[in-house]
């Protein structure tokens, strides 16, 4: 194929993504007041999942300071511009468009790269292509159930003074709402990372061992940047999940870098 050949496959190509993009934003646009309502914001209310589990502990319980204002716990989420909550409307079917999108997208993209490609590097894309969705999936998931309420409630019932009333915008909770949940579906990408890395004989299993401390170290930072609260147990949830990702990515790199292949 000449140049102009490969620039007209990939407009196709191109074509093809947006067009997928565009209808599931249509779908999304149609969904998104539910998506609202029974998503985006149960999180603002006690009965949401996660502080129903923290309640079950009991007030007897070591988590109990964490456990006792789920009870009552409550949030209003106001519209402070006249066109937020459209702008929200828009901007929140792009997002869930995209995420919902994501393998599809990267698969259509996937058929203007494969040709290029080996039998044994398409295999090795394959597998990267499934453990790299489901990898993202469930950090997005863990950033919704726990780090994104954790972090919220919070942040929501924390108090400088009896005098100050907090009023969440719609615009501050969106913004705060996607970028949690991104951040935590962009870190569970790591073991990926680690497995490119080392397949590509960059990075060695000994390497997990040997800055396993350090790694803590990291971590309880990230984790405490992430969730900025000082309860223990608020920090150890999105802690834990942070280290088993270095663990796992450190399984999934060989022990020894792979030989380079002679020329």
């Amino acid at each position: 194929m000449t140049f102009w050949d490969h620039l007209d496959a990939l407009r196709g190509v191109l074509v093809r993504a947006l067009l997928v993009f565009g209808a599931l934003a249509i779908l999304s646009f149609c969904a998104m007041p539910w998506v609202m309502d029974h998503v985006v914001l149960a999180p603002c209310h006690a009965d949401f999942i996660l502080y129903r589990a923290l309640d079950s502990l009991g007030a007897a319980s070591p988590f109990a300071s964490v456990t006792g204002a789920a009870g009552d716990f409550n949030l209003d989420v106001v519209s402070l511009q006249l066109a937020s909550q459209f702008f929200v409307h828009m901007s929140g079917a792009c997002w869930m468009a995209a995420v919902l999108g994501f393998p599809a997208l990267i698969y259509i993209l996937w058929t203007f790269v494969s040709p290029a490609l080996y039998d044994h590097e398409r295999r090795g894309i394959r597998r990267a292509f499934v453990f790299g969705n489901l990898m993202f999936y469930l950090g997005v998931a863990t950033g919704y159930l726990l780090v994104f309420p954790l972090a919220l409630r919070f942040l929501a019932t924390y108090s400088l003074s009896g005098s100050i009333h907090t009023v969440v915008s719609l615009d501050s909770y969106m913004d705060n709402f996607f970028t949690l949940i991104l951040v935590m579906g962009a870190v569970f990408e790591l073991p990926l990372l680690c497995w490119l890395l080392g397949k590509m004989g960059l990075m060695e299993r000994s390497f997990f061992s040997r800055y396993r401390r350090h790694a803590i170290v990291a971590l309880l930072i990230a984790a405490g940047l992430i969730t900025p609260t000082g309860d223990p147990f608020t920090l150890l949830a999105v802690f834990i999940p942070l280290y088993t990702l270095w663990e796992f990515s450190g399984r999934l790199v060989p022990r020894t870098a792979p030989e380079p292949t002679a020329a």
